[in-house]
């Protein structure tokens, strides 16, 4: 566990104390995942011997962090003159490094203090024929009391790339006074204007307000159709047999004996169910963490973060998934309890695997280490798996009994003919449609600061989000359930689970037109590594959005079936 632990880096220096430029990582800036370590290019390095490597945490190693010492001599408070720290030998394999470098519009990321610093590695003029590299690394750090607050890197020093030459390459130091506080010192790295446009704050209004109309649609539609429905029925508990034979029943308490019937395939229904609760609950603590901490002042911290509650959090899916798997009547719970376990860790494992390959094929510095596939295989097997079956255990003993307010009947009951957009296929494609709408602004946003340079920081939209998709995705499905039980369709479980993953494919296409209008990226690894992993993201939203679904309708059909009176 030394991997999750996360690293404070010592926040403060005395005077003439030993200030480290950490070199990270080297890459084309229209691929941010694609990234390769900075000596991978044939810079030269500094004359100061190294100092120990610096020990990354689990999200780093995962995220491709690369920190090697740059060599540069920084002393806290001490200005150094432009001073060469190394030459470059420039042979022929070495200029065409740089050139493929500076044609892909590379740029290399640093760190001071935990600081990033971003620089270009070169340009070429505009006809194309001539390539420079920036020798010249001007560094301008900012101090508050005895803490480092703010650094600017400027690239100066435009020198040609002719074969066979000695380039030198320098750098200076000046230190200034800064009135920015400790705390605020990554405020220069957000940006506001694009995080709190007008377009935000409305969409999270419009999405508010189709909440609202939801909600109450929802109401009046189970208010009205079912004070018509009760009120019809005890009609007919009134009438005599021999008018109830004429008489035309129809409507959902019809189906009131097949429609606690277990769902088919209740095995992969029910770790479905429980992966889903899981996964509700790590994105709630993870989005709360992330409102009280600010997570992106640490490099990797989101991840490790997620991780960590990811793993704590497994006694949730097997409550959820072990109790629903009793009450359905199912045998084999041990496997269920494996099935649920594994469901999403194998899924993302899957996916990090296939890219894997791809990024040691291009010996690109995202490609995990060996190690850290066996912390996290070890997290699978040693936290998780232990936890799941401490809640399976739990879900089975404390509400695994059926105690379902009707009796299912013997025979199922045949299910009649209907009207092609009552089929639940149909139901299925519609109900993503509107809890799409009420975030799909909210995932360029996240997109974005995924895939481009933001650093997202407005976890108060994504918590309100969050909320709005849930209430959203709840009033859908139980609309649809009801439409379907009145069809005298009684196989109401995987079609109000589905109904609301579906959601999911419709964020997938959403990154399609993404990929190809917002974004400018190319080559193998970046595509695999966006459609993979974007992938991996819809399908854990649509299995999320599907449990949210199916809980609440689950809650509905209980409540429509107790207040019936049945013979």
């Amino acid at each position: 566990l030394k991997f999750l632990n996360l690293p404070k880096m010592e926040e403060k220096y005395t005077d003439k104390e030993e200030v480290v430029l950490w070199m990270n990582t080297v890459g084309p800036y229209h691929n941010r995942q694609e990234t390769y370590k900075y000596f991978s290019l044939p810079f030269c390095v500094g004359t100061k011997k190294t100092i120990s490597h610096y020990h990354e945490t689990l999200g780093e190693a995962l995220q491709g962090v690369e920190l090697e010492f740059s060599g540069l001599d920084i002393k806290f408070k001490e200005e150094v003159m432009q001073t060469t720290y190394c030459e470059i030998e420039l042979d022929k394999a070495k200029r065409e490094a740089f050139v493929y470098a500076i044609k892909n519009h590379y740029w290399y990321q640093m760190y001071i203090d935990d600081l990033p610093i971003w620089g270009i590695v070169g340009e070429a003029d505009e006809n194309g024929e001539d390539y420079y590299l920036w020798t010249y690394k001007k560094l301008e750090i900012g101090y508050n009391g005895n803490r480092i607050v703010d650094v600017n890197l400027t690239s100066e020093g435009k020198v040609k790339l002719v074969p066979n030459t000695r380039i030198a390459m320098s750098y200076s130091v000046k230190w200034k006074r800064s009135d920015v506080k400790f705390e605020d010192r990554f405020d220069k790295y957000l940006d506001p204007s694009f995080f709190q446009h007008r377009i935000h704050w409305f969409s999270i209004f419009n999405s508010f307000m189709m909440v609202i109309f939801l909600v109450g649609l929802v109401s009046m539609i189970l208010m009205r159709t079912l004070r018509k429905d009760y009120a019809r029925y005890s009609k007919e508990e009134e009438m005599d047999d021999m008018d109830r034979d004429l008489g035309d029943e129809y409507g959902w308490k019809q189906v009131h004996g097949d429609v606690f019937r277990p769902s088919s395939h209740p095995l992969i229904f029910s770790s479905l169910i429980g992966s889903g609760c899981q996964i509700f609950s790590v994105s709630l603590i993870v989005i709360i963490v992330a409102m009280i901490e600010d997570l992106y002042t640490e490099r990797g911290s989101m991840l490790s973060t997620a991780i960590f509650v990811y793993a704590a959090t497994s006694p949730v899916n097997g409550y959820f998934g072990g109790s629903l798997y009793a009450k359905q009547g199912g045998r084999r719970w041990i496997k269920q309890m494996f099935i649920g376990a594994f469901l999403i860790p194998a899924m993302v494992c899957g996916t990090a695997f296939f890219i894997n390959f791809i990024a040691i094929y291009y010996h690109a510095s995202r490609a995990i280490p060996f190690g850290t596939m066996v912390a996290v295989c070890c997290i699978c097997f040693f936290v998780i798996l232990p936890l799941n079956l401490v809640g399976t255990i739990l879900g089975r003993n404390l509400s695994g009994q059926p105690n379902f307010p009707c009796r299912v009947n013997a025979v199922p009951r045949p299910i009649p003919e209907k009207k092609w957009f009552m089929e639940p296929a149909v139901i299925v494609c519609l109900g993503g449609i509107l809890p799409f709408g009420s975030i799909f602004i909210e995932m360029y946003f996240i997109f974005t600061s995924f895939w481009a340079y933001k650093i997202y920081y407005v976890y108060g939209f994504m918590m309100l989000v969050l909320v709005i998709l849930c209430i959203v995705t709840v009033c859908v499905t139980i609309v649809c359930t009801y439409f379907l039980l009145n069809a005298e369709d009684y196989r109401w479980q995987w079609t109000s689970f589905l109904s609301a993953a579906s959601t999911a494919v419709y964020v997938y296409m959403y990154s399609f037109y993404y990929y190809f209008f917002k974004t400018k990226m190319y080559g193998l690894f970046q595509t695999s590594f966006y459609f993979g992993y974007m992938a991996v993201f819809s399908t854990a939203l649509g299995i999320m959005c599907g449990a949210v679904g199916y809980m609440g309708t689950s809650a509905f059909v209980r409540k429509i079936y107790t207040n019936v009176k049945i013979d």
